[in-house]
């Protein structure tokens, strides 16, 4: 039921965080894993550590905001192996921290093109090769921030939110052609990406309040989500966001 061998995985924003952690996951179930990131050595680090534990991992670096690094990001992948079975869209960015009124326009567009636009572009390369076999899974990385308001993460909480969106769009396109599309929305992960709210001890106290399960996440905890979206156990969901947030969204906190 959750078992990958066979399939082929390409995973954005992999050489690090939970990027890492879902193509490390992918790869001890079976699966052949794609690392991609910006900087290739970055990428050959995490895909030579896989490697020399016995999976089958290839490193194409790509800087997501850049349209034509994605069709190349495909192509070599198809060239390599022959398909793609699984797309697991993490690559993300958010340049602000701030409210809403202090954004500038080109820190907002930033956010969308690369949580959003990037993800549309990528799924509108790979998806259609995924219909021809008639079997393809697609998860995309949101957040527990694309659920609610936030004081600080306004911009970065509307893009989560529309990636939710996308993933409910798409799956209703192509379900015909057995495609399913989910998001998993994480609480607060340590990570690299997060640290300006982990490594902060107020913040972390604050979080750690709301947290039922009484600690935060670690990039492993969205890894075994990402298999069951991936693997035949998830094979009749399609169009959810998985929450994966030790509790958050369901506490007042204090």
């Amino acid at each position: 039921m959750f078992g990958l061998g066979g399939k082929v995985a390409l995973v954005t924003g992999s050489s690090r965080g939970i990027g890492k952690a879902i193509a490390e996951a992918f790869a001890a179930a079976g699966a052949k894993v794609v690392i991609s990131s910006r900087k290739e050595p970055a990428c050959e680090a995490v895909a030579g550590s896989l490697r020399a534990a016995g999976h089958e991992a290839l490193a194409i670096p790509c800087n997501v905001s850049q349209r034509e690094q994605l069709q190349v990001l495909v192509e070599r992948t198809l060239a390599a192996f022959g398909r793609i079975d699984v797309l697991v869209c993490n690559a993300a960015t958010n340049p602000y921290f701030g409210p809403l009124a202090g954004i500038t326009a080109e820190a907002y567009d930033k956010i969308m093109a690369t949580n959003v636009g990037s993800v549309l572009w990528l799924c509108n390369l790979v998806i259609p090769q995924m219909a021809e076999r008639r079997d393809g899974a697609v998860i995309i990385i949101s957040s527990v921030g694309g659920l609610k308001a936030s004081p600080n993460l306004g911009a970065y909480a509307i893009s989560k939110a529309a990636d939710m969106q996308l993933a409910r769009s798409l799956a209703m396109e192509w379900g015909s052609h057995n495609i399913r599309v989910n998001c998993i929305a994480p609480g607060l992960v340590r990570t690299d990406f997060a640290r300006v709210l982990w490594e902060n001890p107020e913040a972390r106290a604050k979080a750690l309040r709301s947290y039922p399960i009484g600690r935060l996440g670690e990039p492993e905890d969205i890894a075994g989500a990402a298999v069951f979206l991936a693997a035949r156990a998830g094979s009749f969901v399609t169009g959810q966001t998985l929450v994966v947030d030790g509790g958050n969204t369901i506490s007042v906190g204090v």
